[in-house]
């Protein structure tokens, strides 16, 4: 077990609390289960949007190492790519191309840059009278509904045609993390998101929907072509895309407060005062002008 900081305390109620570690086996397996859970949604992103999905899985990576450095590691969060800029994203791709995304998704780190130094002047008592939990609560609800029509065409829909073959396995793999979750107990529940993914997966090798043909032309290694802005193109401003996605910062902000909630509920502790919310803001306000820098979309905490 890693020694826990004078200023933590233990909480009896976890499996396993913030600053212990399980055995390596147990280990190996639910860091599988993290990889499995936050990598679906990191690359969807970018694919939805037209971005290189390498490049969001470095910046996310650099992002995350960040966001840990800033908080004195002591939040269990993960910066993967925002869904909230999809739809704003998406549009400007069609019409200016990613150097415009770029200049959006640093105006909107910046966002919270600023944010973060007035809670670092003022304090954060103020957030929770402006953005209770009731607040925050159906904002992040709403972000997480506007998925559904992709969730549901990947689960249904082979290119633009329904497919009981994909939609069996779909509601499979559902049911298997399921009956993972619900009728098992220790260790096995707490692993049933990847014993359903792996179930999931073994099916559609057994229906032949999996391709491998990519897997097999791949290189083993290779660094992401890195997308940088005013290297890769002439510099141009894009005030359009700034007004545009700025704002959004606003949105995300919520959900990363709302996140905050969640992770003081489940361990007990107050990581608005420790290592602080200033802090935490300022790691994905990085994280997301890092991305803009590389060539990704703008992280949020997962």
């Amino acid at each position: 077990m890693k020694k826990m900081p004078k200023d933590t305390f233990h909480n009896d109620d976890a499996i396993l609390d913030v600053y212990e570690k399980p055995e390596l086996g147990h280990g190996i397996l639910l860091s599988m289960q993290h990889l499995f859970a936050m990598f679906g949604s990191t690359v969807l992103v970018p694919i939805l949007v037209g971005i290189n999905p390498s490049i969001a899985l470095l910046s996310s990576g650099i992002g995350t190492l960040v966001h840990m450095l800033l908080t004195h590691f002591k939040i269990p969060a993960y910066l993967g790519s925002s869904f909230a800029f999809v739809a704003t994203m998406q549009a400007l791709m069609r019409q200016d191309g990613y150097p415009a995304i770029a200049q959006g998704a640093i105006a909107a780190g910046l966002v919270y840059v600023i944010v973060a130094l007035v809670i670092a002047k003022i304090g954060s008592d103020w957030v929770n009278k402006v953005l209770p939990p009731i607040v925050v609560g159906p904002i992040i609800i709403v972000i997480g509904l506007s998925l559904a029509t992709t969730a549901a065409n990947d689960a249904m829909m082979k290119g633009t045609k329904y497919n009981l073959t994909y939609f069996g396995v779909a509601i499979f793999t559902l049911v298997m993390t399921l009956i993972f979750q619900m009728c098992f107990k220790g260790f096995t529940s707490l692993v049933s998101i990847m014993l359903g993914i792996v179930c999931g997966y073994a099916l559609s090798c057994v229906l032949g929907i999996v391709d491998f043909s990519g897997v097999v032309k791949a290189a083993w290694f290779s660094m992401p072509a890195l997308d940088v802005p005013g290297i890769s193109y002439h510099f141009k401003w894009y005030p359009a895309a700034i007004l545009t996605m700025a704002p959004i910062a606003f949105v995300t902000m919520t959900e990363h407060m709302g996140h905050i909630m969640v992770l003081n509920s489940l361990t007990k502790r107050n990581f608005f005062k420790n290592p602080g919310l200033h802090r935490t803001m300022m790691g994905d306000g990085l994280s997301t002008i890092i991305a803009g820098f590389i060539g990704g979309p703008p992280t949020t905490s997962y």
